[in-house]
């Protein structure tokens, strides 16, 4: 029987069930979809992040395109750091930082005194270390001079830094680098080094391994912010600082130092101290103190031998403090060059007695009083002045206080604690008080500067720049009268040895019997050198001290300041004369002190018979 087709046909429970054709949408055009569609990205990662992602593709590239630039900034790092390798980060948080970076130091004339070098360093990373007696082995043998308990050790620690070994060669870089020990390294680094060794030392100082100034300029420049410290080397480098301008001269330092390591070796002294001074603004030109050591091992410096004897360490300067004895005298007009001085006996005090050590038994002069370095006379005219105004001439011209410079190791004058007149009367005369050197050179260079009281500086500078706002300690008479003075004992008293022709030299001698165990040795002396140059119109002031020199031969026995420290002297103004733009002249000037010539006074005023201690 035929079934009507408007009839739903009834479907057999036994039959199998198929799945029925799904008929896919028309398109847009009314054509049929076919019946199997490719499925596109979209709907393959819908199943994980859901439909409303495959659905929006924006979302989708924005998100892809941030993963993209997340792994390019990763590789573009890693690409940087391996061209740029840095320090460990607890290289940077340990106290043992990569050396910094220092500005040069030159000498007035642009010659190098300190410099940086780049140099390779071996760090070792102990958490990194696998082996840790192995390690050492291989290291020690590469690198002898390193203690293998304190490397063992150090690596044993829970650090993530440490030094190997700082400032390596080439070669053992190379043999480091051949071992291939995993968590051990090399850090390029800055190392200070002193192209010259130990000239200049105590002025220059030192700095250690991190690149932190110890002493010296090196310090100072630390103090001043110069230096840079707080970027562990990284932030600056070298060409970024400028440059920091000494006051010495190269060339007149390694004469100094010579002159002086030779005139030690004749003498047969313990040490000795020498310097150059330009008066008229301060500049220490050149200085030397013997034994030095080299900055390059700055070990060294801990010999206490090795001090800077004309900052650290504090002196009685003997007679050439009586200058400074005269010069208080006739700035407050107690005396003038005419005065008279009563020397015929020794001066007493209670159960003391000061002699002279050539005594002349008469009335002196100012003039021979200083020529002939008479002690009595001296004391005689401090008592003019008294005990208060003594110690406030001598506190004015900055001899009871620390003398402050830029180099910071200096030392504070031994001053009595009980001043009385007794006191004065040595003091004059240069015992009983003891000084740094350099202070009593910067006083003698204000009593024949013109009268100015300027502070001593190894820093470069000029003479408007020194002279602004310095104290006037005496009149510009008095300083011409004490150039006066220093030119005649060039002439005819203690000083004349070394009256170097073509000079014009003014000079004063000093010789102080050393304290030992509380007493006066008469066997051991210390003797002082100043001279001026040239005494019309002085431009450097020369200071040589020996320390314990012998009497020879050819000075009669004598070991007196004129035999030693004053041939010392002489020899290196010979040298650095010419070094320093003084030629010797041809011609000496015929009248050097004109306001004293208004006065009547000259060398012919004198007796020529004056003569001075040797």
């Amino acid at each position: 029987m035929e079934m009507d087709p408007r009839m739903t046909p009834i479907p057999d429970p036994h039959a199998p069930v198929m799945p029925s054709p799904v008929m896919p949408p028309p398109t847009a055009d009314g054509a049929a979809r076919p019946a199997v569609e490719r499925r596109g990205w979209k709907q393959r990662i819908a199943p994980f992040f859901g439909t409303r992602l495959s659905k929006s593709s924006g979302r989708a590239k924005l998100i892809a395109l941030g993963f993209l630039g997340l792994y390019g900034i990763i590789g573009g790092k890693l690409v940087y750091f391996g061209l740029h390798p840095e320090a460990p980060q607890e290289a940077k948080r340990s106290g043992d930082q990569v050396a910094a970076a220092r500005p040069d130091l030159l000498d007035r004339n642009g010659e190098v005194l300190a410099t940086d070098v780049k140099v390779m360093s071996v760090f070792a990373e102990p958490r990194r270390i696998i082996d840790k007696d192995e390690a050492v082995e291989l290291l020690t043998a590469v690198l002898p001079d390193i203690d293998a308990r304190d490397l063992r050790q150090r690596l044993g620690s829970r650090k993530g830094f440490i030094w190997v070994k700082r400032a390596i060669t080439p070669k053992q870089r190379e043999e480091v680098h051949r071992l291939g020990l995993p968590g051990v390294g090399f850090l390029a680094e800055n190392k200070r080094v002193y192209p010259n060794g130990p000239i200049a030392a105590h002025v220059l100082g030192f700095a250690n391994l991190d690149g932190v100034g110890i002493s010296g300029l090196e310090k100072y420049i630390d103090g001043q912010g110069l230096a840079d410290l707080h970027g562990a080397g990284f932030s600056l480098t070298q060409q970024d600082l400028k440059p920091i301008v000494t006051s010495l001269d190269l060339k007149a330092t390694y004469a100094v130092r010579d002159e002086l390591a030779k005139g030690i070796a004749h003498f047969k002294a313990k040490a000795g101290a020498a310097c150059i001074l330009d008066v008229n603004t301060g500049e220490v030109i050149a200085m030397a103190s013997l034994p030095d050591y080299d900055p390059n091992t700055p070990a060294d410096a801990l010999d206490p031998n090795h001090i800077n004897r004309l900052s650290v360490g504090v002196y009685e300067m003997g007679s050439t403090f009586k200058a400074i004895s005269i010069a208080m005298a006739l700035e407050g007009n107690r005396v003038n060059l005419n005065s008279r001085i009563d020397a015929r006996d020794s001066l007493r005090y209670g159960r003391f007695t000061i002699h002279d050590f050539h005594a002349q038994h008469r009335m002196l002069s100012v003039p021979e009083v200083f020529t002939y370095s008479s002690n009595i006379g001296t004391a005689r005219m401090a008592l003019m002045v008294g005990v208060e105004g003594h110690k406030a001439f001598l506190r004015k011209m900055g001899q009871l206080n620390r003398l402050t410079t830029e180099l910071p190791e200096s030392a504070e004058p031994l001053v009595p604690r009980n001043w009385g007149e007794l006191n004065t009367m040595t003091i004059a005369f240069g015992q009983g008080l003891n000084v740094a050197p350099l202070q009593a050179t910067m006083a003698v260079g204000a009593l024949v500067n013109g009268g100015l009281l300027i502070k001593p500086t190894f820093l470069k500078r000029s003479e408007e720049e020194a002279k602004r706002n310095v104290p006037r300690v005496v009149r510009p008479e008095t300083s011409e009268s004490m150039r006066y003075l220093m030119r005649l004992n060039a002439e005819i008293g203690s000083a004349r040895l070394v009256d170097i022709k073509g000079y014009f030299i003014g000079g004063k001698t000093g010789t102080a019997d050393k304290i030992v165990h509380g007493h006066y040795a008469k066997d051991k002396v210390f003797t002082t050198f100043m001279a001026i140059m040239p005494a019309d119109k002085p431009k450097y002031l020369f200071l040589t001290l020996m320390d314990e020199p012998q009497g020879l031969p050819e000075t009669g026995g004598y070991r007196t300041a004129a035999w030693n420290s004053g041939s010392v002297t002489a020899r290196i103004i010979e040298r650095t004369g010419p070094l320093l733009g003084i030629p010797p002249r041809l011609e000496l000037p015929t009248q050097p002190f004109p306001l004293l010539a208004k006065l009547g006074y000259g060398i012919a005023n004198v007796p020529q018979t004056s003569r001075g201690e040797h």
